[in-house]
């Protein structure tokens, strides 16, 4: 029931394979492998040797020379050289009246590696090594061996007989010094690391585990992986390099068996050979129920024993392939293949390991349920099947054709130089054969340039696959895109979107090491760990980040911009200013209006009761002028609210520093005067001259003008100007008056307080004249009201920001301003128009001292 149920799911799939088959070309294969050898692919190395024959050969050939049932894994070299060989043998333009045949190597495609450790051993036969045989003529005939290179490297060492390698290109093979009869029909994976860093950079993935061999090709493989990962931001979560020595392996397989269990990184490259430890580690962990997205070439297309597994369509391996164009006779050959002329074997391997095109199947999906293992062979002689190729086979295909070309110039120079052998064909200057081997160029059938010399094609294109692996062998693999290294960068990876959407509401697995940062956030690194390891912070103040691209820096919105709360957009922000329409602004202008018409009354009182004593004795002048200046005082603050200009930026502060000054230097000639006037009261003084002749009142003009000057200054070295404030309050931009200098402006503040201090020192040292007039003390306590008005102000107006910057310092204004007018004229408008008696009055005018 269990292994029907897999058929069930498998054949659920296929028909799902078929439905996709629409969207891409040639994209679905499915396979079939019996339970018979279920590792039977492990050692699936093969050596052929190719030679020529006058005449066609015999039927039975192959039946006589292959008695040994061939593995599963093995049967498509088989079946790729029976084909091969047929087909040029059929070729009248191509060894024209010679058969070409092959045999195999001996202890090759039917033994293990042992075999051939032990024969080609130089302890057991050192004699096949020498580079000289005295009297001897050799056969030179060109042999095939792959995919293994580990196994070809055992065969070329010391071998004068030129040899094709077809499994995968290895730079190792090229050292013409070492291995000079050594030709690869593979193509060099150029852009391999280019292709799968493309591939992560469209599903997102920046968190990679990597497994190579430990060897020098692992090695240049990781050196041009890095530095393609590290161009794009991509990150290594661990790189195991597993030694090719077996005991080695032993000793570490635990520790790589828990680094790919805990780590998490979800995808994971390996690339090596196969037949090696590596091999073993990659099922070790299919057996240890390692859910990883495996991203590795096409020879790591293996079976692999599922236990659990999940219909995800994520789930198996990706393998990057070569393109190679369709060999469409080779169905043909199939469906046609004399089993009289081939061994049946070959035929009954069928079952053991298939890849098939899904779509020459569509008719018959509904007949696979009566499939079963048992009657393969049977279904198969029922059904047109459409085998493809691997890799592997295809570079086998190119590799039997390049042979024949050789032996065909081989015998076209034969005849030419009249120097033909006894029996056509045979060759034997090794040297001659492989220089004419290497540089041999041609156009397979498919009509595909292949090139023996220069096998680096820059521009050779990846297949790109996905590989299910399933219980009881069954598999499927489905083409996910290619990849073009010679289009432009943005074409060059092209994945099938609708394959991917097709799965059933799948989503693609996510490979990253931290999340990645949402809108309104940005990445700040951990320490001691890779760079795609970072944390999430919320933007700083007034900057945005609107993609979730994992920034690393915010941008900070423009200065009439403010960014939302949830640091993702810039808003615009709204001007606002200290305006009259605002509860703050309309008490303000309410207040120095009201203050400036109380004023103005004060001054009528004084005008209109200027004849009586009290006004004159309080000098009627100075006091005019001091109210006066209180009103222009209380006027200026006005400058303050409104939307602020040029102009009434440049008028807020040199009205504020004369105003004042004017209205501190009268109090300050007051405060002179009231002294001066009781000291006449002495004998013998010569002060009377100088207090008639009104001399304190110079004060006034000599004070405003030097305050007069150091606003000149100001106004030329750096005026006020309009400034916006960004930062006090959130979403607006307000305007305020910049002071320029902010030194200017202090010292203008400072000359007021200096004048206010000289005024209260003066004024405290009158305190002690008579109790019935003392001016002196109205004034001392008005100028103690102003300096503490002021010393407030500075720490206050230092601590705010904003409108609030300018509430302050015009209600600074307006209470020193209300503090001179309420200290001074407060108490003598209450004796005009309250304590009218003329007794009151005539006591005055007798205590009066002029």
């Amino acid at each position: 029931m269990k292994k029907l149920h897999y058929f069930t799911i498998f054949f659920s799939l296929l028909k799902f394979s078929l439905t996709l088959y629409s969207l891409t070309e040639p994209s679905c294969f499915w396979r079939i492998q019996s339970n018979e050898d279920k590792d039977g692919d492990l050692r699936s190395d093969c050596g052929f040797v190719l030679f020529t024959h006058e005449g066609p050969i015999e039927e039975n050939f192959y039946n006589n020379a292959i008695s040994f049932r061939i593995p599963g894994r093995r049967y498509e070299y088989f079946l790729v050289m029976y084909f091969a060989t047929d087909e040029i043998n059929k070729n009248p333009h191509l060894l024209p009246n010679m058969s070409l045949i092959f045999s195999l190597i001996v202890g090759m495609c039917e033994d293990t590696l042992g075999y051939i450790d032990e024969k080609y051993s130089p302890q057991k036969n050192a004699s096949n090594f020498i580079n000289y045989n005295c009297g001897i003529l050799q056969i030179c005939d060109i042999q095939i061996t792959g995919p293994s290179w580990t196994t070809s490297l055992k065969l070329a060492i010391n071998s004068r007989e030129p040899k094709v390698f077809f499994g995968p290109f290895n730079p190792n093979l090229r050292d013409r010094d070492q291995f000079p009869y050594v030709y690869q029909v593979a193509t060099k994976d150029t852009h391999l690391s280019h292709a799968m860093v493309s591939l992560m950079l469209h599903f997102k993935w920046t968190w990679i585990g990597l497994v190579i061999s430990d060897d020098e090709q692992g090695i240049q493989f990781l050196s041009g992986l890095r530095e393609e990962m590290q161009r794009h931001g991509i990150c290594l979560a661990f790189v195991n390099m597993i030694p090719e020595t077996v005991h080695i392996y032993m000793t570490r397989a635990e520790k790589y068996d828990k680094q790919i269990m805990t780590s998490s990184a979800k995808v994971v490259i390996i690339y090596g050979e196969m037949n090696s430890t590596l091999e073993v580690s990659f099922r070790r962990w299919g057996y240890l129920g390692a859910q990883r997205i495996w991203i590795t070439t096409s020879q790591w297309d293996v079976i692999t024993n599922e236990r659990d597994f999940s219909l995800d369509f994520f789930h198996g391996t990706i393998t990057f392939a070569h393109h190679n164009g369709r060999i469409a006779e080779f169905s043909n050959f199939l469906q046609t293949m004399n089993t009289s002329k081939y061994p049946i074997d070959v035929s009954q391997s069928m079952q053991d390991w298939n890849y098939f095109n899904c779509s020459n199947s569509k008719n018959s999906v509904r007949k696979m349920e009566h499939f079963t293992l048992n009657n393969t062979v049977e279904w198969l002689a029922q059904h047109k099947i459409d085998m493809v190729l691997s890799e592997e086979g295809h570079n086998l295909y190119n590799a039997v054709y390049a042979v024949a070309h050789t032996y065909h110039e081989l015998i076209l120079q034969q005849i030419e130089s009249q120097k033909i052998p006894e029996l056509k064909g045979i060759f034997y200057d090794c040297h001659q054969v492989g220089s004419l081997l290497k540089s041999r160029v041609f156009t397979n059938p498919v009509g595909e340039l292949v090139n023996m010399k220069h096998r680096e094609n820059q521009c050779a294109d990846y297949d790109i696959f996905n590989i299910w692996n399933f219980p009881q062998g069954l598999g499927l693999k489905v083409k996910l895109g290619s990849y073009f290294p010679c289009f432009p960068q943005s074409q060059q990876l092209c994945i099938s979107e609708d394959l991917v959407r097709a799965t059933g509401g799948t989503s693609v697995p996510t490979s990253m090491c931290s999340e990645t940062c949402a809108a309104g956030f940005r990445k700040i690194h951990q320490k001691h760990r890779a760079n795609c390891c970072f944390d999430c912070v919320l933007c700083p103040e007034n900057e945005v980040s609107n993609e979730t691209a994992d920034m690393e820096q915010c941008v900070r919105c423009p200065d009439d911009k403010y960014a939302n709360l949830e640091k993702t957009h810039c808003l615009e922000r709204a001007v606002s200013f200290l305006a009259y329409e605002d509860p703050l602004g309309m008490a303000l202008g309410s207040m120095a209006l009201s203050f400036s018409a109380l004023t103005v009354l004060v001054l009528v009182t004084f005008v209109k009761y200027k004849t009586t004593p009290i006004v004159k004795a309080n000098n009627c002048i100075l006091s005019y002028i001091l109210l006066i200046s209180i009103i222009l005082c209380f006027l200026c603050s006005l400058f303050f609210i409104g939307h602020p200009n040029q102009t009434t930026c440049i008028l807020q502060q040199t009205t504020f520093g004369v105003f004042f000054t004017v209205a501190i230097s009268t109090v300050l000639a007051k405060t002179i005067t009231v002294v001066m006037a009781f000291k006449l009261t002495t004998p013998g003084r010569r002060m009377r001259g100088m207090l008639a002749s009104g001399a304190p009142n110079l004060v006034i003009p000599i004070c405003t003008l030097i305050q007069i000057v150091l606003c000149g200054i100001w106004l030329v070295t750096s005026p006020p100007f309009i400034d916006r404030d960004t930062q006090s309050e959130h979403g607006k931009t307000i305007l305020i008056c910049n002071k320029g200098s902010v030194i200017a402006f202090h010292f203008v503040l400072g000359y007021l307080g200096s004048l206010a201090l000289g005024s209260f020192s003066v004024a405290f040292l009158a305190r002690n004249l008579p109790d019935r007039f003392n001016e002196a003390k109205f004034l001392t306590f008005s100028m103690l009201v102003f300096c503490s008005v002021w010393i407030t102000f500075l720490p206050v107006y230092h601590s705010t920001r904003g409108k609030v910057m300018v509430v302050v310092e015009v209600f600074s204004i307006l209470a020193s301003s209300v503090g001179l007018l309420g200290c001074i004229f407060v108490p003598k408008c209450y004796v005009i128009l309250v304590r009218q008696d003329s007794h009151f009055l005539q006591k005055y005018k007798d205590k009066l001292p002029y």
